[in-house]
């Protein structure tokens, strides 16, 4: 074994970096997330700035005690290790639920190639724990649209084609069509929900959508008016074959940090629309094999563990690519022990290995210099080629039937029943 910490390749590193800047602030935007670059060096995403700056709330241990107490469910391994962070509102979505007042969950897929990768599948894990404990609906949004908008290198064929896959993956998870709609943008357009993405578009400003999200007088008009199309599912009346005519519906939405400045607008104008305000959970962002600078990318395959990748492949880009923290020798490493908090391996394993004991177990032997370099990578290794082992092989066994219950808007799904005023 060996204690040798490794590093990404020095072309690879200067393809994520961001180069010969001396000094920068982190950016986060839905479409760019980049920590801030310090005497040159990048530094990594800073959690609680965002928390800050973006005027969101701190996931707390009063809020996750509330939550076991109300659903009788131990918080999930996301929410316990803070990985889950950020919110809006949980506490008044949580209110609704001690009252047995309806909600519903609303996610997105946004598919940029042919297979997801691991850090696309938190969120839709997570979301589907959600769903388990709260027995409510969900609807999925897949944004072919955006891909092809801010993809210039996608074609409309190409991005209709990826959310047609995702549809596959997203059924190896377990959802359900009695209670989980599944829709492609360039599908579902029309209706209730295009009636409602031209009521969110009227009440935008250009002026609001430029401060949020930066865009300019060059970019495509598309890009500017894609917000509207994001925000109009977290109205329920989107949905009148679930919903019916109410407007009194709320959505809890679990997502990525970098998704929030969609909803911040969405919170602004929704009272306005006669809606209720979405609630959100922010997640962290998985961070690219070369270490938490960046997260990853489905665009850059030496970054990403792809739910496609066959065994070997998994074993060896943890082995050639995952940033270590570790010593530059074993004997070192068992001398001085290494640092898990920048250790790429072991931060996969917080996300995806349940047993807490052990997750603290290997951050103190690598602390110490007990658990090696080699020794955590094998662990990442293990863990990561079981979980995507499991879905490939449920993946498998999706049927076609299946997927086109999931994307049918009419049917019969077992909330369809939920009062209608």
């Amino acid at each position: 074994m060996t204690g040798e910490s490794s590093k990404a390749p020095v072309a690879e590193v200067q393809e994520l970096s961001l180069e010969a800047k001396e000094s920068q602030g982190q950016n986060v935007t839905p479409w760019d997330v980049e920590g801030a670059v310090v005497d040159g060096k990048a530094q990594p995403i800073n959690y609680s700035d965002l928390i800050e700056n973006f005027g969101t709330r701190e996931v707390d241990a009063k809020l996750l005690e509330r939550f076991e107490k109300l659903t009788g469910q131990r918080p999930h391994k996301l929410l316990r290790r803070g990985v889950v962070f950020s919110h809006r509102d949980f506490g008044k979505l949580l209110d609704r639920y001690e009252q047995k007042k309806p909600f519903y969950l609303y996610t997105g897929r946004g598919p940029s190639s042919g297979n997801m990768h691991i850090g696309h599948m938190l969120p839709l894990t997570f979301c589907k724990w959600l769903q388990d404990v709260f027995d409510v609906p969900l609807v999925i949004q897949l944004t072919d649209d955006e891909k092809f908008l801010f993809k210039p290198k996608l074609t409309l064929d190409q991005v209709y084609e990826y959310s047609e896959k995702a549809v596959r993956e997203l059924a190896a998870l377990g959802f359900k069509p009695d209670k989980t709609f599944i829709f492609s943008n360039m599908d579902y357009m029309g209706g209730a929900f295009y009636r409602n993405i031209l009521a969110v578009s009227r009440s935008i400003t250009f002026n609001a959508a430029k401060a949020t999200f930066g865009f300019n007088m060059s970019d495509p008009i598309g890009r500017i008016h894609f917000p509207s199309i994001q925000i109009a599912p977290a109205m329920c009346s989107s949905f009148p074959q679930i919903f019916g005519n109410r407007k009194d519906i709320p959505c809890l939405i679990p997502c990525a940090i970098d998704q929030d400045p969609y909803f911040r607008l969405a919170r602004d104008v929704m009272e306005r629309l006669k809606h209720k305000k979405p609630s959100l959970l922010h997640s962290k962002f998985l961070p690219a094999l070369q270490g938490s600078t960046t997260k990853m990318s489905a665009s850059l395959d030496s970054t990403a563990i792809y739910m496609n990748d066959t065994p070997a492949q998994i074993k060896n880009k943890i082995n050639r690519y995952a940033f270590s923290g570790g010593q530059t020798s074993l004997e070192e490493h068992r001398m001085h022990g290494g640092n898990p908090d920048v250790d790429v391996p072991y931060q996969y394993l917080t996300y995806f290995l349940d047993d807490d004991e052990e997750i603290e177990a290997l951050a103190e032997g690598y602390r110490k210099g007990e658990v090696s370099t080699s020794e955590m990578k094998a662990r990442c290794i293990k863990v990561l080629q079981e979980f995507i082992g499991q879905v490939q092989e449920r993946a498998k066994a999706v049927s076609d039937q299946l997927i086109k219950d999931l994307r049918d808007p009419d049917y019969p799904r077992k909330f369809a029943a939920i009062e209608k005023k």
